[in-house]
This record gives structure tokens, C-alpha cells and sequence, in this order.
């Protein structure tokens, strides 16, 4: 069994070394913080031009439809570009008819499509073919083809979010 005074030697040497540990690791942090703000503004300014050329082209393939008939999308230089097809709207006027008309021509997956409370689940019923959705009563809206500007080295584009990200955190701290 040790003596208090190796407990206080032990302890005092400790705190020693874990002050000086702290120190360094905030001195890191001190010069991290000191080369993001010395390449946050040129990073600010890249991330505004890529936002003005993603409008411009954005703007460019919205007019020109024709170009993205099949296939609906290109890669160009490394980014597809072209029309996707959105997901679109499910509608009905009436949700006891699509009920009755699900039970009638749906009877097998009813259950997927219908809440235990009488009310149609809407998630699984943008599953089914547009013919199906017909006969039940359902109408879909919205279904128009949208921009898809997206590109394809995706773990590179999330790195430059995240940096964009923690750099307009650094930008709301300076401030």
C-alpha cells in the first residue's frame, strides 16, 4: 500500500502531464481554426461561382428537353446531367371509395394499403402501376420530369459540403 505523499507525488505528476496534454491539443485546435479562416473566403467565393454555374446550367437544360429524351440523363466531364422523373402527388376525392375499390380489385394486399382505421396509406400505394391507381379511384399529380444535376464523384461532393458547411459555421462565429 502507498504512502498519501506517493498519492499526492502520483497525482501532482498527473495533472502535470494532462495540463500540458490540453495545451497541446488546444494549440492544434488554435491552428486549425487559423488556416480555415485563412481559406474559408477563397472557399466562400469557389462554392458562389460552382451556385452561378449550376444556375446557368440548370437553366440551359431546362430549355433544351430534347437532348434528354432516352436516355434521360449524360455524364459530361465527370457530372450527370438531364431530366429524372419525380415521384409525384398521390390524390383521391373520396378515400371511402378508394377503400371499397381497394377491398374490390386489391383484396389480396388490401391490408398494405388501407390503415387498421380505415384510411388509405399513401406510401404504398405509390407502388402501384398507374392502371391499378386508375381503378381504385386515385389520380397522380405532380409526376413532371425535374433537373438532375448531380455529380458523379459523390464522396469528393460530400467532403466540399461538409466543408462549405463547417466554413459558413466559422463565418456565423466570426461574426
Amino acid at each position: 500500500m502507498s504512502d498519501l505523499a506517493t498519492i499526492e507525488k502520483n497525482t501532482q505528476d498527473f495533472a502535470t502531464k494532462h495540463k500540458a496534454l490540453s495545451g497541446l491539443v488546444q494549440t492544434l485546435q488554435d491552428e486549425l481554426e487559423k488556416v480555415k479562416r485563412v481559406h474559408l473566403p477563397a472557399i466562400k467565393a469557389a462554392a458562389e461561382d460552382v451556385a452561378e454555374s449550376q444556375a446557368v446550367l440548370h437553366s440551359t437544360i431546362k430549355e433544351s428537353p430534347s437532348y434528354f429524351q432516352k436516355p434521360k440523363t449524360m455524364v459530361i466531364a465527370g457530372v450527370r446531367v438531364g431530366f429524372r422523373k419525380e415521384k409525384g402527388k398521390l390524390s383521391f376525392d373520396d378515400e371511402e371509395t378508394v377503400i371499397k375499390l381497394i377491398r374490390k380489385y386489391l383484396s389480396d394486399i388490401a391490408d398494405t394499403l388501407i390503415k387498421e382505421e380505415e384510411s388509405v396509406l399513401k406510401t404504398p400505394l405509390g407502388n402501384l402501376t398507374v392502371a391499378q391507381l386508375k381503378k381504385i379511384g386515385v389520380t397522380v399529380t405532380d409526376d413532371t420530369d425535374q433537373v438532375q444535376i448531380k455529380p458523379v464523384g459523390s464522396e469528393i461532393d460530400k467532403m466540399v459540403a461538409a466543408l462549405l458547411e463547417e466554413g459558413e459555421e466559422l463565418l456565423r462565429e466570426a461574426v
